[in-house]
């Protein structure tokens, strides 16, 4: 990806992310990226275009700080994973269980990057309601997210059925992006999020373990 496209897109996640996706305009994404509105353009066509390279560039900077590799870092070749409070990088863990809770405490990160990203990602679920194109990548998406989980559960608890493996993973991403608007929107503290997702990943860890 090209230092310009890269500027337009972290522009329009930041765009979204303060505005909402009825707020984007093209000339106040230009700004944002410090561009030509007809580099934009050049770009992305128009502004379905925009929106989703945006949702494919927030779900490729999530998967940077979620989904880190053994050398620590992620699969977008992001920089290094964190412990998830923001202290400083950690190793990947190699116990399956505490790999699936680091997964996804790691979307609960009071850093800049992580609120942005979520907010423009909750966003434009919302924008999807009305827009039934943007709701297929969301979906695509969505279920990506599903199946790394459930890849997760499975190495947790290898002799569960894969039916009731991607239900545990359903509930819990669908979980955790009920407390992750209400972390942001202040109606919850982090440290009890945190808690409320840990629980329930116990819960469904020993549902499938029986």
């Amino acid at each position: 990806m090209t230092d310009r496209r890269r500027a337009i897109l972290t522009g329009a996640a930041r765009v979204i992310a303060r505005r909402g996706v009825r707020g984007l305009r093209v000339a106040d994404l230009a700004a944002e990226a410090g561009v030509s509105t007809a580099l934009v353009y050049y770009h992305f066509k128009d502004r379905p275009g925009i929106l989703r390279h945006a949702l494919a560039f927030i779900g490729d900077r999530a998967d940077r700080y979620t989904g880190a590799g053994e050398d620590g870092h992620g699969t977008g070749g992001g920089t290094g994973e964190r412990d998830g409070t923001g202290d400083g990088e950690a190793p990947r863990p190699s116990d399956p269980r505490r790999l699936l809770e680091r997964t996804l405490l790691l979307e609960f990160q009071d850093l800049p990057e992580v609120r942005e990203n979520s907010t423009a990602w909750g966003e434009l679920r919302a924008h999807s309601v009305f827009d039934p194109e943007l709701r297929d990548e969301l979906a695509s998406a969505g279920a990506a997210w599903v199946a790394e989980v459930a890849g997760h559960l499975a190495e947790v608890c290898p002799a569960a059925p894969d039916g009731a493996v991607t239900a545990a993973a359903e509930r819990l991403t669908a979980l955790l992006e009920g407390l992750s608007v209400r972390w942001l929107s202040g109606l919850l503290p982090l440290e009890h999020a945190r808690g409320l997702l840990r629980e329930s990943i116990a819960v469904e860890v020993g549902r499938l373990g029986l």
